[in-house]
């Protein structure tokens, strides 16, 4: 046996980021994202490139989420608290609004629980 069965879905993350950075220069909203293909119920994964200066304005989450920087400098915003993130730090977003600002050209990996949806109502 070589390899698991999805092999073939290896993501390889530098490559993405940099894909995502250039596409992320021609979109007006300065940013571009991915979500990864993932085999687990009720977890999203999304890789999101933001040029310097770029933001992700306040909203909400679906569910409990955290935030690994894999290029770059961000600022994860939530009321009056802040933090700032470089290069292989890690953070859990917290359960209110909140907003992303990057402060260099910057990649970050959000994974979020998302919860299931319950049976459909007739």
């Amino acid at each position: 046996m070589t390899g698991f069965p999805d092999a073939t879905e290896v993501v390889q993350v530098h490559e993405l980021a940099r894909d995502l950075l250039q596409r992320a220069g021609s979109e007006h909203a300065r940013r571009a994202a991915t979500t990864l293909a993932h085999p687990v119920d009720g977890l999203r994964q999304t890789v999101i490139a933001l040029l310097a200066g770029a933001s992700l304005g306040e909203h909400e989450s679906p569910g409990p989420a955290s935030l690994l920087v894999i290029r770059g400098r961000v600022r994860l915003v939530a009321g009056d608290d802040s933090i700032e993130l470089a290069v292989h730090q890690f953070s859990p977003i917290p359960n209110r609004r909140h907003s992303l600002h990057a402060d260099d050209d910057s990649v970050v990996l959000l994974s979020v629980a998302v919860p299931e949806r319950g049976p459909l109502a007739d």
